[in-house]
């Protein structure tokens, strides 16, 4: 790999630059970056080395335009040591970035790149330190305030676990509502409502966003569902349930239609397994990896691999709430999906099974699915997938995986060669560290 490196003035100074939103390259505005890039990714990174033997935790920048790293950085020192899941605000205003040393959030202008100031003040947000681990982080629309479920958060004379309610505009936790348990958070489209998915429980909790800090109990409880762990809104008002099952200690893995104002789950129809998923047009793609039954059965059976245990991706037509298709592919924890413009379907795990065979097989826990002549191609790349970013106007999809990133050609389903463009490595881009996210930012 490439090693880049950069000095502590380049990563701590700011070079001013004329740049425009969005992937044309046409300036349709006139914004001030340190990097001067019209359409970038952020990527985050503990351990960039400055080349004087020290690392500093920064937010890389790529050109994705070109794949092309910037000697700019979003500097992260004093605000987030270990820089691991980002959110990005639909609006694109910010990124949170969560450190799990510290358990901190901090807020980047995305604008700017660097860490965001507060409202009508000069002053540098404080990062916002949460009472506990979270893997789940959602923004509202309007970028003024985020959710982050804590599972371990205490919680005076009850259960531990809670949601989080984060100020961005002046870096503080605004409220914290007790949710046992709560340890994965999704934001409706309008933000008006936040489900709340708890370890080992069988309800959805739905927080009415407008009643948090009023007298009146912002929360309502849905039950009947079996494991729920995420959900996918279709709209403000109606969302995807999917239920882990057995994964996660359950019965039954399945997708529940649930209305969210007034609070029911009506029809669920089973799945083999349900961790993740994503909703395009009409066709609702879920993955997981369901437990051999009996224990010890090979799942991949009929599949040629060395692994013993298989994920299943369904494949739901939302119209008629029926399984259309399914596929075999690596299996682990399912929390990673994106999808390209010509349709190849990146599914991302982390816990998965590794193979590595001298000069045979070599998977980890990414998998590619074909879905306008459905097939998997499983890359020969070991490690969790911890990052994936579509590129839209492109045929190419941004992976971490295993702490390094991959740029893959969505046409080959295979990490790209070089296209004639001497600054990147053979078509990819060297970052030396541990990187963990992926996020468009433009």
């Amino acid at each position: 790999m490439k090693r880049i490196f950069v000095s502590i003035f380049v990563l701590l100074a700011a070079s001013v630059s004329i740049i425009s939103c969005g992937y044309s390259g046409k300036s349709s505005s006139t914004t001030h970056k340190p990097s001067g890039l019209p359409f970038r990714v952020f990527i985050s990174n503990p351990l960039f080395p400055t080349g004087t033997g020290t690392n500093l935790p920064v937010l890389n920048i790529v050109d994705a335009l070109r794949d092309v790293l910037s000697t700019s950085v979003v500097s992260l020192i004093g605000d987030s040591p270990q820089p691991g899941l980002m959110a990005v605000s639909s609006n694109l205003k910010f990124t949170l970035v969560y450190s799990p040393t510290g358990n901190s959030v901090t807020v980047v202008d995305n604008t700017s790149e660097s860490v965001a100031t507060a409202a009508g003040s000069t002053s540098v947000l404080p990062a916002i330190v949460l009472p506990g681990f979270t893997e789940s982080i959602a923004i509202n629309p309007a970028a003024t305030t985020a959710y982050a479920a804590v599972p371990t958060a205490p919680v005076l004379g009850q259960a531990p676990g809670a949601v989080e309610v984060l100020n961005l505009q002046n870096g503080s936790i605004a409220a914290s509502i007790p949710v046992p348990g709560a340890h994965f958070v999704v934001s409706s489209p309008d933000g008006n409502h936040v489900l709340v998915f708890s370890d080992n429980s069988d309800t959805v909790t739905v927080i009415a966003t407008i009643l948090i800090g009023t007298s009146t109990d912002p929360r309502s409880f849905v039950t009947g569902f079996d494991r729920p762990v995420w959900g996918i809104f279709t709209g403000s008002g109606t969302a995807f349930v999917l239920n882990c099952g057995p994964q996660c200690r359950g019965k039954a893995a399945g997708v529940s239609v649930l209305d969210v104002g007034t609070s029911t789950a009506t029809s669920t129809i089973p799945v083999s397994a349900a961790t993740y998923g994503l909703l395009n047009g009409s066709t609702l793609y879920v993955a997981g990896t369901a437990p051999p039954n009996p224990p010890g059965t090979n799942t991949c059976a009929g599949t040629p691999t060395a692994a013993t245990i298989c994920g299943t991706l369904s494949v739901i037509d939302t119209g008629s709430m029926t399984v259309t298709g399914s596929a075999v592919i690596t299996n682990g924890y399912h929390d990673r999906m994106d999808i390209s413009q010509n349709g190849q379907l990146f599914i991302g795990a982390h816990s998965c099974t590794n193979i590595n065979i001298p000069g045979g097989e070599v998977r980890g826990c990414l998998s590619i699915f074909n879905t306008n002549s459905p097939g998997v191609v499983i890359p020969p790349s070991t490690g969790d997938a911890t990052g994936i970013q579509q590129i839209p106007g492109r045929d190419i999809v941004y992976v971490v995986q295993n702490g390094a990133l991959g740029i893959y050609d969505t046409t080959t389903d295979k990490l790209q060669v070089n296209q004639g463009n001497p600054q990147n490595n053979n078509g990819q881009v060297g970052i030396v560290g541990q990187l963990f996210d992926v996020k468009l930012v433009d």
